[in-house]
């Protein structure tokens, strides 16, 4: 049996600081909220 690949992410530098920055004070661009809307949409055609 072969075992899985685990897959993993190791932040140094700056771009740990800055993950932890957006962890603490995360930001939504106007085409991140209209993604939202769009699958929020799409979610309420699948309960009717």
């Amino acid at each position: 049996m072969v075992t899985p690949i685990e897959l993993g992410l190791i932040l140094t530098g700056q771009d740990l600081i800055d993950f932890k920055e957006y962890l603490k004070n995360p930001t939504c661009t106007e085409q991140g909220l209209k993604l939202f809307r769009e699958a929020e949409e799409l979610a309420n055609t699948w309960l009717q």
